[in-house]
């Protein structure tokens, strides 16, 4: 042990996760706004134990001198997609990106590993500005589907309680779940269009009734006290008789007509000023 300030050591790691799993969310944000779809379900990061970096640098015999390149996963970017095409997306954005350097890549979807472990990982440099300066860190992205990640927590979690020695029978059966897993991922690869059609009628059929909801509040702001009351029971009634299957049509129509209100009454209000 060299009696390291590890606090300190892992501020530039704590600052890169921080930064990247804003910059990654503001992604998603925007690809949602611009395609309607976001190949990026979610965002997480962490920066790695004491403990784990320890014991990895002496797994891969790294002298502690040589930490801050010997082990490139220290910070830690896990990106979620719900496909497995959608990872391939976001690997392409990653490479375009002007903010970090990529300086490989590693492909475990197509070559995953004996044990079944499938993701796709970057390992990136990315600059950040401490009170010293700048400083390049090495951070890894692992890129993966909600199953594969699902697998690989629970594989995770399995090594460390015994310490990497699974018994065969244990690994027998996460060899087994980790097909179950692929052969998921590719059913719902082989639907992908109609998941996506109904996610999106979903979203919209969600934001009439919130806009609806929203618009007859005002009303009252308005002293719109009647109209606001009227439409209110308008919309329960149409909330009540809608089936498993929504009708949104009538949701639409009353929309319409609180917008209609709303846009007569600016403008009475107006020639009024």
């Amino acid at each position: 042990m060299d009696g390291r300030d590890w606090g300190l050591f892992l501020l530039p790691y704590e600052q890169t996760v921080e930064e990247l799993k804003v910059k990654f969310k503001t992604m998603r944000a925007e690809l949602k706004k611009r395609e309607e779809y976001a190949p990026i379900e979610f965002v997480t990061g962490r920066v790695k134990r004491i403990s784990s970096i320890l014991e990895k640098a002496k797994r891969l015999n790294v002298p502690m001198d040589q930490l801050e390149t010997g082990i490139e996963d220290i910070a830690g970017i896990r990106i979620m997609c719900q496909f497995v095409e959608d990872i391939r997306r976001v690997a392409e954005y990653i490479r375009k990106r002007k903010d970090l350097k990529l300086l490989y890549e590693k492909d475990y979807i197509t070559n995953y590993k004996e044990s079944g472990y499938r993701s796709f990982h970057m390992i990136v440099e990315y600059p950040v500005q401490t009170a010293l300066g700048q400083k390049q860190v090495l951070a890894e992205i692992q890129i993966r589907t909600l199953a594969m990640n699902f697998w690989a927590t629970i594989e995770h979690s399995l090594s460390y309680k015994y310490r990497e020695s699974l018994p065969d029978e244990m690994r027998r059966r996460l060899s087994k779940a980790a097909e179950a897993a692929a052969v998921l991922d590719n059913e719902m690869s082989s639907i992908r269009e109609e998941i996506l059609v109904a996610q999106k009628q979903f979203e919209d059929d969600s934001n009439v009734t919130s806009r609806v909801l929203t618009l007859i509040h005002q009303l009252y702001f308005y002293h719109l006290v009647n109209e606001a009351m009227e439409f209110q029971e308008r919309f329960n009634r149409i909330w009540a008789n809608q089936g498993a299957e929504r009708d949104m049509e009538e949701m639409k129509e009353l929309l319409e007509d609180v917008l209609k209100l709303m846009k007569a009454y600016r403008k009475e209000d107006s020639n009024e000023d």
